[in-house]
């Protein structure tokens, strides 16, 4: 199901086998939150190299809901599947949700609570009450008919203090044990077996302590998953990146399964992330900065390069430095915007508010992000 080598670059490199086809890793997945990539169709997302996806379990439940996401027609007789509904046929990876959960009762106390049964909460679009219990999580992914599943965990700011920190890491372990279970019930009812079923991917919860961390996913594999995740974020309060808790993390986590680095997105970070062992991220970060005018592209500006701590650098195409630039945006890419279009036009796009600024800008950063992947697995640009 996932082999690996370790690349010259130091990195791991590896494939992953899904139900939907093989994944070469280490690879990245834009966010189609609520089934799409905002302002991109898929054949934008196609062709820019894209191979997987990241869909939210906590906003397709609320919208357009679970029962109409049963009834769409798909092939075989299946009962709900998330492809068929966007017109995706490659890998989905479904997050189940819970960051999202918490982050809203964490701003606004009055909009729920998390007990040792799930996650109360109410609906930002009615003010519905509503529980997701670790069995619903993963009942919801199996009616989205997704490829990869997340857990339902208990996520808490890094600077919690460590009593949270601690019951957090219990509560994610206990939700884990019933989130396999009621997989593995799933699977049975559905009549999967190994080839047809969904790989399931637990979080790794522990904050800035190295201990819980390694207490949380040592518990988690005595559990047993298809692979595991960095849970939280990679980044103290000061922004500095946490290289030991990354590095202690994947090294708790066995060498025979995928790491996925949750929401880890800015191409140093996934560099770095890489280095130490993870295979697997996802990120707003290339689409919604597209949409603001901000690109990415290679320095030098010769070729993929990933030779010291400043391969890339950012524009802003919306300064005025470029109103009478007609040079492509970035003269290695192969986009569609660096083939067609000058940055003197996609300037004058974004002036005049004209949509298709957002969708050449999100195309151009997603193949910028799919040439790093290729370049840290070694492959020829």
């Amino acid at each position: 199901m996932f082999e690996t080598v370790i690349s010259p670059g130091g990195g791991r490199v590896g494939k992953l086998m899904t139900r939907k086809g093989e994944m070469q890793t280490p690879f990245f997945m834009p966010d189609a939150t609520r089934a799409s990539v905002r302002g991109l169709a898929v054949s934008d997302i196609q062709e820019t190299g894209v191979e997987a996806l990241v869909v939210n379990t906590y906003h397709l439940y609320l919208q357009p809901g679970i029962e109409l996401m049963k009834r769409i027609p798909v092939q075989a007789g299946s009962i709900g599947d998330t492809h068929a509904f966007m017109g995706w046929n490659g890998p989905l990876l479904s997050d189940s949700g819970g960051y999202q959960i918490y982050s809203l009762i964490h701003k606004h106390a009055e909009m729920g609570r998390i007990t040792d049964e799930g996650a109360e909460f109410r609906s930002v679009l009615d003010g519905s009450k509503h529980l997701i219990t670790p069995e619903r999580a993963i009942a919801i992914q199996f009616d989205l008919g997704t490829d990869m599943m997340v857990c339902l965990d208990d996520p808490r700011p890094n600077d919690a203090p460590k009593e949270e920190i601690e019951a957090a890491v219990d509560r994610t372990l206990r939700w884990a044990q019933r989130c396999r279970a009621e997989f593995d019930r799933q699977c049975e009812m559905r009549s999967f077996d190994d080839m047809t079923r969904p790989l399931l991917f637990s979080v790794v919860q522990g904050g800035m302590y190295v201990d819980e961390r390694q207490r949380c996913a040592h518990g988690l594999v005595s559990i047993g998953f298809d692979g595991y995740g960095f849970g939280g974020r990679h980044v103290d309060e000061e922004g500095n990146f946490l290289v030991d808790i990354l590095a202690e993390t994947a090294a708790a986590i066995p060498e025979n399964v995928p790491r996925f680095a949750l929401g880890i997105g800015t191409p140093s970070d996934i560099v770095r992330c890489h280095a130490l062992g993870w295979d697997m991220f996802d990120c707003v970060i290339p689409t919604r900065e597209g949409r603001h005018g901000r690109l990415f592209l290679w320095t030098p500006e010769k070729g993929v390069s990933l030779n010291g701590s400043d391969f890339y650098r950012t524009i802003n195409i919306q300064n005025e430095q470029f109103k009478e630039d007609f040079s492509p945006v970035d003269p290695t890419c192969d986009c569609e915007l660096c083939r067609q279009y000058t940055r003197a036009y996609l300037k004058h796009l974004f002036k005049v508010a004209d949509p298709l600024a957002g969708r050449l800008a999100s195309m151009h950063n997603l193949r910028f992000y799919m040439r790093l992947m290729k370049a840290l697995r070694g492959e020829e640009d």
